[in-house]
């Protein structure tokens, strides 16, 4: 039989060590965004998610350990929450992987000139989810990048650079 000494020691560690951890991997992260130069709101919702992993892995283990729940029950449970993350941040991820898949395949850069369905005009700035585009008549249109990836997108300043990477004749 577990001690209560030896439990409360059990669940201070857990919730001191998961807590350290975190803090541990925000600062990596916050310090690689701001290198990056990322929007700080980025790096508090960053903060924000580890912060909520965190507190469901000291629940989860303080159930654990007290012989509330079994690691399996942790497991199924995290398993249904991160189903529900996963379907509720459907279109975010769909949006983000598009977004990096521009980057990567270097369609538009900053200052194209592009055209998508009835938007034409410069790129004003590049996001992971979303791209802005500054019209001939000074609006901005904010297309998300799904949108962009799916097409039909028309860069009408990138030509010389697209051809050259990809060796288009």
């Amino acid at each position: 039989m577990v001690s209560i000494l030896g439990l409360a020691i059990s669940i201070a560690v857990t919730i001191f060590g998961t807590f350290l951890i975190e803090e541990v991997i925000n600062f990596v992260i916050t310090r690689a965004a701001k290198r990056a130069g990322a929007n700080p709101t980025l790096v508090r919702d960053v903060g924000a998610g580890l912060r909520i992993i965190a507190i469901f892995v000291v629940v989860s283990g303080i159930l654990t350990l007290t012989g509330l729940a079994s690691e399996f029950t942790a497991l199924t449970i995290s398993g249904i929450g991160a189903l529900a993350v996963s379907l509720a941040l459907q279109t975010t991820l769909s949006n983000v992987i598009s977004g990096i898949l521009l980057f990567y395949d270097g369609a538009i850069h900053l200052d194209d000139t592009i055209e998508y369905s009835s938007v034409k005009g410069r790129v004003v700035r590049l996001a992971l989810r979303n791209t802005w585009i500054k019209t001939d008549s000074g609006t901005i249109a904010v297309v998300s990048n799904s949108s962009l990836s799916s097409g039909p997108l028309i860069n009408h300043s990138a030509t010389a650079r697209i051809s050259r990477k990809y060796a288009i004749d």
